[in-house]
Protein backbone atom coordinates (compact mmCIF):
# COMPACT_ATOMS: atom_id res chain seq x y z
CA UNK A 1 0.00 0.00 0.00
CA UNK A 2 1.62 3.24 -0.39
CA UNK A 3 -0.29 5.18 2.25
CA UNK A 4 -2.29 3.72 4.63
CA UNK A 5 -5.00 5.78 5.78
CA UNK A 6 -5.59 3.47 9.04
CA UNK A 7 -7.82 4.55 11.38
CA UNK A 8 -8.39 3.03 15.14
CA UNK A 9 -11.13 0.95 13.86
CA UNK A 10 -8.69 -0.52 11.50
CA UNK A 11 -5.77 -0.74 14.05
CA UNK A 12 -7.94 -2.79 16.30
CA UNK A 13 -8.84 -5.45 13.62
CA UNK A 14 -5.57 -5.33 11.33
CA UNK A 15 -4.97 -8.89 10.18
CA UNK A 16 -1.19 -8.05 10.36
CA UNK A 17 -1.10 -9.01 14.21
CA UNK A 18 -2.21 -5.66 16.29
CA UNK A 19 -5.13 -6.60 18.20
CA UNK A 20 -4.25 -7.03 21.78
CA UNK A 21 -5.90 -8.51 24.44
CA UNK A 22 -9.60 -6.40 25.73
CA UNK A 23 -8.31 -6.36 29.38
CA UNK A 24 -5.66 -4.08 28.20
CA UNK A 25 -5.52 -0.24 27.53
CA UNK A 26 -3.06 1.98 26.34
CA UNK A 27 -1.12 3.96 28.25
CA UNK A 28 -0.63 6.38 26.16
CA UNK A 29 -2.38 6.76 22.59
CA UNK A 30 -1.91 9.19 19.82
CA UNK A 31 -4.56 10.31 16.98
CA UNK A 32 -4.34 11.18 14.12
CA UNK A 33 -1.41 13.84 15.05
CA UNK A 34 -0.61 16.83 12.14
CA UNK A 35 2.24 19.09 12.27
CA UNK A 36 3.34 21.08 9.59
CA UNK A 37 6.87 22.97 9.54
CA UNK A 38 6.46 25.83 6.85
CA UNK A 39 5.98 23.94 3.31
CA UNK A 40 6.53 20.60 4.68
CA UNK A 41 3.64 18.26 6.77
CA UNK A 42 6.52 16.86 8.63
CA UNK A 43 3.28 14.35 10.26
CA UNK A 44 0.33 13.97 8.63
CA UNK A 45 -2.53 12.43 10.26
CA UNK A 46 -0.23 10.09 12.53
CA UNK A 47 -1.54 7.59 15.24
CA UNK A 48 0.51 5.89 17.65
CA UNK A 49 -0.87 3.53 20.96
CA UNK A 50 1.66 2.47 23.92
CA UNK A 51 0.55 -0.46 26.34
CA UNK A 52 2.14 -0.77 29.57
CA UNK A 53 4.78 -3.62 30.00
CA UNK A 54 5.69 -3.81 26.23
CA UNK A 55 8.87 -2.41 23.95
CA UNK A 56 7.15 -0.86 21.40
CA UNK A 57 9.56 0.02 18.33
CA UNK A 58 8.81 3.15 15.85
CA UNK A 59 10.78 2.28 12.63
CA UNK A 60 10.86 4.50 9.16
CA UNK A 61 13.72 5.60 7.08
CA UNK A 62 14.91 9.00 8.18
CA UNK A 63 12.66 11.80 7.33
CA UNK A 64 9.41 9.35 8.04
CA UNK A 65 8.80 11.51 11.40
CA UNK A 66 9.60 9.78 14.07
CA UNK A 67 11.70 11.75 15.62
CA UNK A 68 8.90 14.61 15.01
CA UNK A 69 6.30 11.79 16.52
CA UNK A 70 8.70 11.67 19.64
CA UNK A 71 8.65 15.26 20.11
CA UNK A 72 4.78 16.10 19.58
CA UNK A 73 4.38 13.35 22.45
CA UNK A 74 7.40 15.09 25.05
CA UNK A 75 6.66 18.65 24.31
CA UNK A 76 8.56 19.36 22.33
CA UNK A 77 6.96 20.76 19.42
CA UNK A 78 3.28 22.19 19.28
CA UNK A 79 0.67 19.97 17.87
CA UNK A 80 -1.35 21.51 14.71
CA UNK A 81 -4.16 18.74 14.64
CA UNK A 82 -4.77 15.47 16.68
CA UNK A 83 -5.05 14.77 20.16
CA UNK A 84 -2.84 13.14 23.06
CA UNK A 85 -4.69 11.12 25.63
CA UNK A 86 -2.98 9.68 28.40
CA UNK A 87 -4.65 6.52 30.60
CA UNK A 88 -7.50 7.79 28.66
CA UNK A 89 -7.36 11.35 29.62
CA UNK A 90 -6.42 13.89 27.14
CA UNK A 91 -3.54 16.18 27.75
CA UNK A 92 -1.72 18.99 25.88
CA UNK A 93 1.71 19.51 26.61
CA UNK A 94 3.44 22.56 26.21
CA UNK A 95 6.88 21.75 27.54
CA UNK A 96 9.08 18.62 28.17
CA UNK A 97 8.42 19.20 32.10
CA UNK A 98 4.76 19.19 31.42
CA UNK A 99 4.92 15.81 29.52
CA UNK A 100 7.47 14.34 32.63
CA UNK A 101 5.19 15.46 34.89
CA UNK A 102 2.74 12.91 33.04
CA UNK A 103 5.22 10.06 33.15
CA UNK A 104 7.38 9.73 30.27
CA UNK A 105 10.85 10.63 30.18
CA UNK A 106 13.06 10.15 26.99
CA UNK A 107 16.64 9.22 27.01
CA UNK A 108 18.39 10.60 23.52
CA UNK A 109 21.60 9.73 21.52
CA UNK A 110 23.75 12.19 22.94
CA UNK A 111 23.51 11.60 26.63
CA UNK A 112 22.90 14.86 27.80
CA UNK A 113 24.22 14.81 31.49
CA UNK A 114 27.32 15.85 33.39
CA UNK A 115 30.28 14.22 33.61
CA UNK A 116 31.88 16.11 36.88
CA UNK A 117 29.50 15.37 39.08
CA UNK A 118 28.89 12.04 40.32
CA UNK A 119 26.55 9.37 39.14
CA UNK A 120 23.78 9.75 42.08
CA UNK A 121 23.60 13.94 41.47
CA UNK A 122 23.17 13.27 38.03
CA UNK A 123 20.16 10.81 38.85
CA UNK A 124 18.90 13.24 41.16
CA UNK A 125 19.74 16.73 39.80
CA UNK A 126 17.02 19.44 40.49
CA UNK A 127 15.25 16.26 42.47
CA UNK A 128 18.08 15.77 45.68
CA UNK A 129 16.24 15.20 48.80
CA UNK A 130 17.15 17.74 51.31
CA UNK A 131 17.64 18.36 55.41
CA UNK A 132 17.41 21.82 57.21
CA UNK A 133 17.35 23.81 54.11
CA UNK A 134 20.67 21.06 52.05
CA UNK A 135 20.51 18.85 49.99
CA UNK A 136 21.06 15.43 52.43
CA UNK A 137 24.21 13.80 50.29
CA UNK A 138 24.09 10.78 52.38
CA UNK A 139 20.07 9.56 51.43
CA UNK A 140 20.75 10.73 47.90
CA UNK A 141 23.39 8.13 47.17
CA UNK A 142 21.60 5.67 48.86
CA UNK A 143 18.11 6.47 46.91
CA UNK A 144 20.51 6.27 43.89
CA UNK A 145 22.32 2.90 44.62
CA UNK A 146 18.53 1.65 45.51
CA UNK A 147 17.31 2.79 42.06
CA UNK A 148 21.01 1.36 40.31
CA UNK A 149 19.76 -1.70 41.97
CA UNK A 150 16.57 -2.63 41.10
CA UNK A 151 17.72 -2.55 37.48
CA UNK A 152 20.87 -4.32 37.71
CA UNK A 153 23.47 -1.90 37.23
CA UNK A 154 26.40 -2.37 39.32
CA UNK A 155 27.90 1.07 39.80
CA UNK A 156 29.13 3.48 42.53
CA UNK A 157 26.79 6.36 42.88
CA UNK A 158 29.22 8.22 44.95
CA UNK A 159 31.40 7.97 41.71
CA UNK A 160 32.08 10.81 38.91
CA UNK A 161 29.74 9.86 35.85
CA UNK A 162 32.61 10.98 33.30
CA UNK A 163 35.21 7.88 35.17
CA UNK A 164 32.50 5.47 33.45
CA UNK A 165 32.11 4.59 29.13
CA UNK A 166 29.67 5.69 27.24
CA UNK A 167 27.45 2.50 27.76
CA UNK A 168 27.19 3.22 31.30
CA UNK A 169 26.57 6.62 31.14
CA UNK A 170 23.20 5.47 28.92
CA UNK A 171 22.34 3.31 31.40
CA UNK A 172 22.51 5.82 34.23
CA UNK A 173 20.03 8.06 32.09
CA UNK A 174 18.00 5.56 31.84
CA UNK A 175 18.10 5.52 35.77
CA UNK A 176 17.21 9.05 36.20
CA UNK A 177 14.52 9.02 33.48
CA UNK A 178 12.72 6.21 35.58
CA UNK A 179 13.37 7.79 38.80
CA UNK A 180 10.55 10.26 37.95
CA UNK A 181 8.01 7.40 38.50
CA UNK A 182 7.97 6.92 34.52
CA UNK A 183 5.07 5.08 33.37
CA UNK A 184 6.64 5.41 29.59
CA UNK A 185 10.34 5.85 28.32
CA UNK A 186 11.17 6.94 25.02
CA UNK A 187 14.98 5.22 23.84
CA UNK A 188 15.77 7.22 20.94
CA UNK A 189 18.83 5.16 19.61
CA UNK A 190 20.32 4.47 22.21
CA UNK A 191 22.62 1.47 20.88
CA UNK A 192 24.16 3.57 18.48
CA UNK A 193 27.63 3.76 19.93
CA UNK A 194 27.30 0.63 22.10
CA UNK A 195 29.25 -2.67 21.02
CA UNK A 196 27.65 -6.02 21.39
CA UNK A 197 28.36 -6.65 25.40
CA UNK A 198 26.99 -3.36 26.37
CA UNK A 199 23.75 -3.63 23.81
CA UNK A 200 23.47 -6.96 25.99
CA UNK A 201 22.94 -5.00 29.03
CA UNK A 202 20.57 -2.42 28.01
CA UNK A 203 18.46 -5.11 27.14
CA UNK A 204 18.62 -6.63 30.13
CA UNK A 205 17.79 -3.46 32.36
CA UNK A 206 14.89 -2.94 29.61
CA UNK A 207 13.17 -6.21 30.37
CA UNK A 208 13.44 -5.02 33.94
CA UNK A 209 11.42 -2.07 33.05
CA UNK A 210 9.15 -3.72 31.12
CA UNK A 211 8.43 -6.40 33.16
CA UNK A 212 7.62 -3.74 35.75
CA UNK A 213 4.98 -2.34 33.81
CA UNK A 214 6.71 0.71 32.11
CA UNK A 215 5.64 0.99 28.16
CA UNK A 216 9.33 1.65 26.48
CA UNK A 217 9.52 3.12 22.75
CA UNK A 218 12.64 2.00 21.32
CA UNK A 219 13.94 3.63 18.09
CA UNK A 220 16.81 1.92 16.17
CA UNK A 221 18.56 1.50 12.55
CA UNK A 222 19.29 -1.96 13.53
CA UNK A 223 16.54 -4.61 12.42
CA UNK A 224 18.41 -7.73 14.45
CA UNK A 225 17.92 -5.60 17.81
CA UNK A 226 14.61 -4.58 16.91
CA UNK A 227 13.93 -8.64 16.56
CA UNK A 228 15.74 -9.60 19.63
CA UNK A 229 13.87 -7.11 22.15
CA UNK A 230 10.40 -5.12 20.47
CA UNK A 231 7.07 -6.68 20.94
CA UNK A 232 5.24 -4.68 18.55
CA UNK A 233 6.13 -1.61 16.15
CA UNK A 234 4.39 1.47 14.28
CA UNK A 235 6.17 2.05 10.94
CA UNK A 236 6.24 5.44 9.41
CA UNK A 237 6.76 7.08 6.09
CA UNK A 238 6.96 10.50 4.93
CA UNK A 239 5.15 11.61 7.84
CA UNK A 240 2.45 9.22 7.38
CA UNK A 241 1.28 5.49 9.14
CA UNK A 242 1.80 2.65 7.25
CA UNK A 243 1.25 -0.13 9.67
CA UNK A 244 0.75 -1.38 13.15
CA UNK A 245 2.31 -5.02 13.58
CA UNK A 246 3.40 -7.55 15.87
CA UNK A 247 7.01 -7.97 15.33
CA UNK A 248 6.70 -11.96 15.88
CA UNK A 249 4.21 -11.73 12.94
CA UNK A 250 6.55 -9.57 10.48
CA UNK A 251 9.62 -10.89 8.65
CA UNK A 252 12.79 -8.36 8.53
CA UNK A 253 11.80 -8.39 4.33
CA UNK A 254 8.06 -7.19 4.93
CA UNK A 255 9.69 -4.88 7.03
CA UNK A 256 11.80 -3.32 5.15
CA UNK A 257 9.77 -2.93 2.25
CA UNK A 258 6.80 -1.13 4.65
CA UNK A 259 10.00 0.90 5.55
CA UNK A 260 10.64 2.13 2.23
CA UNK A 261 7.94 1.40 0.20
CA UNK A 262 9.84 -0.56 -2.73
CA UNK A 263 11.75 -4.01 -3.07
CA UNK A 264 15.55 -3.62 -2.07
CA UNK A 265 16.21 -2.93 -5.67
CA UNK A 266 18.94 0.09 -4.87
CA UNK A 267 20.85 -2.64 -2.96
CA UNK A 268 20.61 -5.09 -5.31
CA UNK A 269 21.74 -3.03 -8.14
CA UNK A 270 24.67 -1.47 -6.31
CA UNK A 271 25.66 -5.24 -5.87
CA UNK A 272 25.87 -5.75 -9.87
CA UNK A 273 27.19 -2.18 -10.60
CA UNK A 274 30.14 -2.74 -7.87
CA UNK A 275 30.70 -6.40 -9.03
CA UNK A 276 31.60 -5.15 -12.56
CA UNK A 277 33.69 -2.33 -12.07
CA UNK A 278 37.51 -2.94 -11.16
CA UNK A 279 40.16 -0.64 -10.56
CA UNK A 280 43.24 0.23 -12.51
CA UNK A 281 46.61 0.08 -9.92
CA UNK A 282 49.19 0.62 -12.68
CA UNK A 283 49.85 3.96 -12.67
CA UNK A 284 50.47 6.60 -10.14
CA UNK A 285 48.77 6.44 -6.89
CA UNK A 286 46.93 9.53 -6.18
CA UNK A 287 47.60 9.41 -2.68
CA UNK A 288 50.11 7.82 -1.14
CA UNK A 289 51.14 7.20 2.62
CA UNK A 290 54.72 6.22 3.56
CA UNK A 291 54.87 5.83 7.18
CA UNK A 292 53.00 7.89 8.27
CA UNK A 293 52.16 7.48 12.00
CA UNK A 294 51.33 9.58 15.49
CA UNK A 295 52.53 8.29 19.17
CA UNK A 296 50.11 6.95 21.61
CA UNK A 297 47.51 7.14 17.99
CA UNK A 298 48.64 5.28 15.24
CA UNK A 299 51.60 2.84 14.20
CA UNK A 300 54.42 4.20 11.28
CA UNK A 301 51.58 2.72 8.09
CA UNK A 302 52.10 2.84 4.22
CA UNK A 303 48.91 3.33 2.05
CA UNK A 304 48.35 3.82 -1.63
CA UNK A 305 45.23 4.87 -2.97
CA UNK A 306 44.75 4.75 -6.78
CA UNK A 307 42.21 6.60 -9.50
CA UNK A 308 38.89 4.97 -9.23
CA UNK A 309 39.41 2.71 -6.25
CA UNK A 310 37.63 2.39 -3.00
CA UNK A 311 39.46 0.92 0.03
CA UNK A 312 37.77 0.08 2.76
CA UNK A 313 39.38 -0.17 6.15
CA UNK A 314 38.11 -2.46 8.22
CA UNK A 315 38.70 -3.61 11.68
CA UNK A 316 37.08 -3.15 15.03
CA UNK A 317 36.48 0.05 17.16
CA UNK A 318 39.74 1.66 18.41
CA UNK A 319 41.64 -0.26 15.38
CA UNK A 320 42.82 2.83 14.34
CA UNK A 321 41.07 3.57 11.55
CA UNK A 322 39.91 6.74 12.50
CA UNK A 323 43.27 7.96 13.39
CA UNK A 324 44.87 6.87 9.74
CA UNK A 325 41.76 8.71 8.20
CA UNK A 326 42.88 11.70 10.10
CA UNK A 327 46.16 11.58 9.58
CA UNK A 328 45.70 11.33 5.93
CA UNK A 329 43.77 14.52 5.63
CA UNK A 330 45.95 16.67 8.33
CA UNK A 331 43.09 16.87 10.37
CA UNK A 332 45.95 15.40 12.98
CA UNK A 333 49.64 15.86 12.97
CA UNK A 334 51.85 13.21 12.18
CA UNK A 335 54.90 12.77 14.01
CA UNK A 336 56.57 10.24 11.51
CA UNK A 337 56.30 9.46 7.55
CA UNK A 338 54.90 11.57 4.88
CA UNK A 339 51.90 11.66 2.01
CA UNK A 340 52.50 12.24 -1.69
CA UNK A 341 49.12 13.86 -3.43
CA UNK A 342 49.63 12.91 -6.75
CA UNK A 343 53.64 13.46 -7.92
CA UNK A 344 53.89 16.10 -5.05
CA UNK A 345 55.37 14.09 -1.86
CA UNK A 346 55.12 16.06 1.58
CA UNK A 347 54.06 16.49 5.03
CA UNK A 348 50.19 17.62 5.01
CA UNK A 349 49.98 20.30 8.00
CA UNK A 350 46.09 21.11 7.76
CA UNK A 351 43.02 20.33 6.48
CA UNK A 352 43.11 23.16 4.52
CA UNK A 353 46.36 22.19 2.73
CA UNK A 354 44.71 18.83 2.13
CA UNK A 355 41.78 20.59 0.40
CA UNK A 356 44.12 23.10 -1.61
CA UNK A 357 45.14 19.43 -2.81
CA UNK A 358 41.97 17.98 -3.57
CA UNK A 359 41.28 15.70 -1.01
CA UNK A 360 38.07 15.85 1.08
CA UNK A 361 37.44 14.11 4.45
CA UNK A 362 33.87 13.53 6.29
CA UNK A 363 33.94 12.96 9.63
CA UNK A 364 32.68 10.81 11.94
CA UNK A 365 30.85 13.00 14.23
CA UNK A 366 28.84 14.81 11.69
CA UNK A 367 27.09 16.85 14.80
CA UNK A 368 30.84 18.33 16.39
CA UNK A 369 32.60 18.13 12.90
CA UNK A 370 30.04 18.50 10.45
CA UNK A 371 26.77 20.17 10.96
CA UNK A 372 26.25 23.93 11.65
CA UNK A 373 22.96 23.92 12.65
CA UNK A 374 21.71 27.44 12.73
CA UNK A 375 22.64 27.81 9.07
CA UNK A 376 20.30 26.79 6.22
CA UNK A 377 21.27 23.33 4.02
CA UNK A 378 22.62 25.90 1.23
CA UNK A 379 24.72 27.59 3.54
CA UNK A 380 25.99 24.22 5.14
CA UNK A 381 26.46 22.25 1.34
CA UNK A 382 28.51 25.34 0.38
CA UNK A 383 30.54 25.87 3.51
CA UNK A 384 34.15 23.72 1.96
CA UNK A 385 33.81 25.09 -1.51
CA UNK A 386 33.78 29.24 0.34
CA UNK A 387 36.51 28.49 2.34
CA UNK A 388 38.54 27.16 -0.57
CA UNK A 389 37.86 30.50 -2.43
CA UNK A 390 38.46 32.56 0.84
CA UNK A 391 35.58 34.49 2.67
CA UNK A 392 36.40 37.81 0.97
CA UNK A 393 35.27 35.70 -2.63
CA UNK A 394 31.73 35.01 -1.87
CA UNK A 395 30.37 32.45 -4.06
CA UNK A 396 28.29 34.38 -7.14
CA UNK A 397 24.35 33.81 -5.96
CA UNK A 398 23.66 32.01 -9.44
CA UNK A 399 26.56 29.68 -8.71
CA UNK A 400 24.84 28.82 -5.72
CA UNK A 401 21.88 27.89 -6.69
CA UNK A 402 23.09 25.66 -9.83
CA UNK A 403 25.14 23.51 -7.06
CA UNK A 404 22.67 23.36 -4.35
CA UNK A 405 19.59 22.48 -6.59
CA UNK A 406 22.19 20.22 -8.21
CA UNK A 407 23.42 18.26 -5.53
CA UNK A 408 19.70 18.24 -3.57
CA UNK A 409 18.42 16.31 -6.24
CA UNK A 410 21.63 14.10 -6.96
CA UNK A 411 21.63 12.81 -3.40
CA UNK A 412 17.68 12.53 -2.72
CA UNK A 413 17.85 15.35 0.15
CA UNK A 414 14.49 15.89 1.96
CA UNK A 415 13.04 18.29 2.79
CA UNK A 416 14.30 19.86 -0.95
CA UNK A 417 14.39 23.10 0.51
CA UNK A 418 17.63 24.62 0.40
CA UNK A 419 16.51 27.37 2.99
CA UNK A 420 15.25 24.94 5.75
CA UNK A 421 18.14 24.85 9.06
CA UNK A 422 20.44 22.01 9.04
CA UNK A 423 19.18 20.73 12.83
CA UNK A 424 15.52 19.72 11.61
CA UNK A 425 17.01 17.79 8.69
CA UNK A 426 16.79 14.01 10.18
CA UNK A 427 20.40 12.10 10.92
CA UNK A 428 20.53 10.78 7.35
CA UNK A 429 19.51 13.82 5.31
CA UNK A 430 22.17 15.50 7.48
CA UNK A 431 24.69 12.61 6.39
CA UNK A 432 23.69 13.56 2.82
CA UNK A 433 24.43 17.72 2.80
CA UNK A 434 27.80 16.84 4.55
CA UNK A 435 28.59 14.32 1.38
CA UNK A 436 27.08 17.11 -1.25
CA UNK A 437 29.57 19.72 0.63
CA UNK A 438 32.87 17.81 -0.71
CA UNK A 439 31.64 16.77 -3.76
CA UNK A 440 31.15 20.58 -4.93
CA UNK A 441 35.01 21.06 -4.20
CA UNK A 442 35.11 18.25 -6.69
CA UNK A 443 38.03 16.05 -4.46
CA UNK A 444 40.56 13.80 -6.15
CA UNK A 445 40.49 12.08 -2.84
CA UNK A 446 37.29 11.38 -0.95
CA UNK A 447 37.36 9.98 2.76
CA UNK A 448 34.69 9.24 4.10
CA UNK A 449 34.63 7.79 8.22
CA UNK A 450 31.43 6.20 9.10
CA UNK A 451 29.09 8.20 5.76
CA UNK A 452 26.45 5.78 6.73
CA UNK A 453 26.11 5.28 10.47
CA UNK A 454 22.93 5.93 12.29
CA UNK A 455 20.73 5.86 9.42
CA UNK A 456 18.53 4.11 7.49
CA UNK A 457 18.49 1.21 4.84
CA UNK A 458 16.99 3.62 2.34
CA UNK A 459 19.74 6.75 2.99
CA UNK A 460 22.24 4.09 3.44
CA UNK A 461 21.78 2.47 -0.23
CA UNK A 462 21.92 5.85 -1.67
CA UNK A 463 24.76 6.91 -0.54
CA UNK A 464 26.38 3.54 -0.61
CA UNK A 465 25.41 3.67 -4.65
CA UNK A 466 26.40 7.24 -4.81
CA UNK A 467 30.06 6.11 -3.74
CA UNK A 468 30.63 3.41 -6.45
CA UNK A 469 29.12 6.29 -8.68
CA UNK A 470 32.33 8.25 -7.76
CA UNK A 471 34.70 5.47 -8.06
CA UNK A 472 33.18 4.42 -11.27
CA UNK A 473 33.81 8.27 -12.66
CA UNK A 474 37.41 8.17 -11.77
CA UNK A 475 37.42 8.90 -7.80
CA UNK A 476 39.64 7.98 -5.54
CA UNK A 477 37.79 6.77 -1.86
CA UNK A 478 39.00 5.51 1.36
CA UNK A 479 35.59 4.18 2.92
CA UNK A 480 35.18 3.36 6.71
CA UNK A 481 32.48 1.19 8.33
CA UNK A 482 32.08 -0.66 11.14
CA UNK A 483 29.66 -2.64 9.10
CA UNK A 484 31.92 -5.21 7.63
CA UNK A 485 29.18 -5.87 4.93
CA UNK A 486 29.09 -2.41 3.68
CA UNK A 487 32.83 -2.46 3.56
CA UNK A 488 33.34 -5.64 1.69
CA UNK A 489 29.83 -4.03 -0.71
CA UNK A 490 31.97 -0.98 -1.72
CA UNK A 491 35.58 -1.98 -1.62
CA UNK A 492 38.40 -2.95 -4.31
CA UNK A 493 41.07 -3.55 -1.88
CA UNK A 494 40.78 -4.30 2.19
CA UNK A 495 42.64 -2.52 4.59
CA UNK A 496 42.56 -4.84 7.89
CA UNK A 497 43.01 -2.49 11.15
CA UNK A 498 43.91 -4.15 14.57
CA UNK A 499 45.33 -2.20 17.72
CA UNK A 500 46.03 1.01 15.99
CA UNK A 501 47.77 -0.54 13.18
CA UNK A 502 47.71 -2.15 9.88
CA UNK A 503 48.10 -5.95 9.91
CA UNK A 504 46.89 -7.23 6.65
CA UNK A 505 45.90 -5.78 2.70
CA UNK A 506 44.42 -7.71 0.55
CA UNK A 507 41.90 -6.91 -2.36
CA UNK A 508 38.69 -7.71 -2.56
CA UNK A 509 38.02 -10.91 -4.01
CA UNK A 510 35.54 -13.61 -2.89
CA UNK A 511 36.33 -11.73 0.56
CA UNK A 512 33.70 -12.69 3.63
CA UNK A 513 32.71 -11.31 6.96
CA UNK A 514 34.06 -14.35 8.35
CA UNK A 515 37.28 -14.02 6.46
CA UNK A 516 38.18 -10.67 8.02
CA UNK A 517 37.16 -11.43 11.46
CA UNK A 518 39.76 -14.13 10.57
CA UNK A 519 42.35 -12.05 9.97
CA UNK A 520 41.73 -10.20 13.18
CA UNK A 521 41.42 -13.00 15.03
CA UNK A 522 44.60 -14.74 13.39
CA UNK A 523 46.40 -11.57 14.55
CA UNK A 524 45.48 -11.62 18.07
CA UNK A 525 46.21 -15.48 18.26
CA UNK A 526 49.76 -14.39 16.88
CA UNK A 527 50.08 -12.01 19.93
CA UNK A 528 48.97 -14.29 22.50
CA UNK A 529 51.77 -16.82 21.03
CA UNK A 530 54.77 -14.36 20.69
CA UNK A 531 53.64 -13.29 24.62
CA UNK A 532 53.50 -17.17 25.81
CA UNK A 533 57.08 -17.68 24.06
CA UNK A 534 58.31 -14.68 25.69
Amino acid sequence: MERNEMTQMDLESSESGTRVPADRAPVIEMRDISITFGRVRALDEVSLRLYPGEVHALMGENGAGKSTLIKALTGVYSIDAGTVLVGGDEHAFTSPAAAQAAGISTVYQEVNLLPNLTVAENMLLGREPRRFGSINVRAMNRRARERLESLGIDIDPTSDLGEHPIAIQQLVAIARAVDVEARVLILDEPTSSLDADEVAKLFEVMRRLRDQGVAIVFVSHFLDQVYEIADRMTILRNGALVEERMVAETTQLQLVKLMIGRELEALERLDREVSATTADESGTPVLKAVGIGRKGSLEATDLEVYEGEVIGLAGLLGSGRTELARLLFGADTADTGEVAIGSSRRKLRSPRHAIDRNVAFSSEDRKAEGIVGDLTVADNMLLALQASRGWLRPIPQATRNQLVEQYMAALDIRPADPTALMRNLSGGNQQKVLLARWLITQPDVLILDEPTRGIDIGAKAQIQAKVAELAAQGMAVVFISAELEEVLRLSDRLVVMRDRRKIDERPNRDVSVSDVLEIIAGEARSEQEEGDRA
